[in-house]
């Protein structure tokens, strides 16, 4: 969050792209740096490859997040 917000003080910050999304705690930082900074995320990493870089995917990442309890009701 906080290279976020220097990133956002020294310059037009249009989009972030987020590497290691997959070894985070659910992602929350995508909510933390959108609601906080109003910043969209647009490219997240999902490994360590250049082929691993993707579009963020709102559904997929909402999805991702509440999976459990979806899973648990069916």
């Amino acid at each position: 969050m906080a290279q976020a917000k220097e990133f956002s003080k020294a310059t037009n910050v249009t989009g972030i792209a987020l590497t290691k999304l997959d070894g985070t705690a659910k992602g929350g930082i995508v909510l933390a740096i959108r609601n906080e900074l109003n910043i969209p995320v647009k490219l997240v990493g999902l490994g360590e490859k250049v082929d691993d870089l993707q579009e963020f995917d709102a559904e997929s990442y909402v999805y991702g997040l509440f999976s459990d309890v979806i899973d648990q009701q069916d």
